[in-house]
């Protein structure tokens, strides 16, 4: 009987190493990450940065040469159209006069008074010969009156009278012609710094605003002569604001009008809401910050939101844009880090009775969180994200605490 017990002993002592044995060499279950295949919205958005800018910006430019007044105006400040002025311009002064140039103007001066004063002369003997043709005239009528000369006497009086009056109109003419070259002989002896004089305080032209809006840049502030079309000032109006995103060109394709986006990252709390006003017809070439040449396309944004919530916001400020090209709505969806390429197919891996099992699925739209699972998964699948090189098709695991 106790040989009986013993060997009974053994039996179990050799089954409970053996048991011990074998459960020492199972692998331990694999700790992974696990979430559930659920519905929900899969937005398809493209990403890229971009400016803020006013639609209409109007560069307000010297109408002439001459010297700009110091202007006093302030980026902010607001203006009126017609009203508010923007800048006070003068003639400007004129050019000094070397010793040659010098003694040609006062020659020219002198010839100038000398015409006039002919002039001056002829105008005075068209006019003593007018008094005498009037008095010539006036005998000659009394005569025909008399009846002691003929009517063509009388018409050659009356046509010498007509004569020196014309002689008079000529001769005054004359006059006013030389005595224009007489001050136009002069104003070339004027000298720099005199012209203010010369001019008067009331010889200035005022610059006035173009449109209502603000002072967005004073491009030339000082004081100085400038040549006509000299840019003075930018104004704008601020409310008009709208956003350039500068995108791939072929993410631009994608882009159609009326397409919903949103303004991220801009320094506020909220992201803004916008749509696609236009995708330029012409790209452009820029070169990115490693030094790759890349095809670009400005994408024109409206705001949606109102003013009060993107009021900061002023031209060429710096944001990020992300415009939805596509969206599918309540559809069942799983992270893209839970998806990977199996035998030239998509596979997930499914935890079925603890263990990870590899079912390929069929994707449909994706973005960079999430896609959609348009067959091989039920809503409510137990999914495993971030799978390790040690899940393979029928891995032990367990959730990560």
């Amino acid at each position: 009987m106790i040989k009986k017990i013993k060997l009974v002993v053994k039996y179990l002592v050799g089954a409970a190493l053996l048991g011990a044995l074998i459960f020492a060499f199972i692998p331990e279950a694999e700790q992974v990450d696990m979430t559930l295949a659920s519905r929900g919205d899969v937005v398809i958005a493209l990403e890229a940065e971009g400016r803020t800018r006013i639609h209409d910006i109007y560069v307000v430019s010297a109408p002439i040469e001459g010297r700009v007044m110091r202007i006093e105006s302030e980026p902010g400040d607001q203006v009126k159209a017609g009203v508010t002025v923007i800048a006070h311009m003068t003639p400007a002064d004129p050019r000094f006069l070397d010793k040659r140039s010098e003694i040609q103007a006062e020659a020219d001066v002198q010839g100038a008074v000398a015409a006039k004063g002919l002039a001056q002369s002829k105008l005075d003997r068209a006019l003593a010969e007018l008094e005498y043709a009037k008095a010539e005239y006036r005998r000659t009528d009394e005569l025909f009156k008399n009846g002691n000369v003929s009517i063509a006497r009388l018409e050659q009086a009356e046509l010498q009278l007509k004569m020196r009056r014309a002689e008079v109109e000529t001769a005054r003419a004359d006059l006013k012609v030389m005595e224009s070259r007489l001050r136009a002989a002069r104003a070339q002896l004027v000298q720099p710094g005199t012209a203010a004089e010369q001019n008067g305080p009331g010889c200035q032209l005022c610059v006035h605003a173009p449109v209502d809006g603000k002072v967005l840049k004073i491009l030339h502030k000082s004081e100085g002569v400038i040549p006509m079309g000299t840019p003075l000032v930018e104004v704008g109006d601020p409310s008009a604001l709208e956003v350039v995103i500068e995108m791939l060109s072929r993410d631009a394709v994608k882009v159609r009008p009326g397409d919903m986006a949103l303004i991220q990252r801009w320094g506020g709390g909220e992201d803004i809401r916008a749509q696609v006003r236009l995708v330029e017809p012409s790209g452009f070439t820029k070169i990115s910050a490693l030094g790759v040449e890349e095809q670009r396309v400005n994408v024109i944004l409206d705001f949606i939101d109102p003013i009060e919530k993107w009021q900061s916001l002023g031209h060429a400020f710096r944001v990020e844009g992300s415009i939805i090209v596509d969206k599918a709505e309540n559809v069942l969806n799983v992270p893209v880090s839970a998806l990977f390429r199996y035998n030239e197919q998509w596979s997930t891996f499914v935890v079925r009775d603890g263990r990870a099992v590899r079912q390929p699925v069929t994707v449909g739209r994706r973005n960079e969180r999430s896609a959609e699972i348009v067959a091989g998964l039920e809503e409510g699948s137990q999914v495993i994200i971030h799978p390790g090189n040690n899940v393979v098709d029928g891995t032990r695991v367990t959730a990560r605490e």
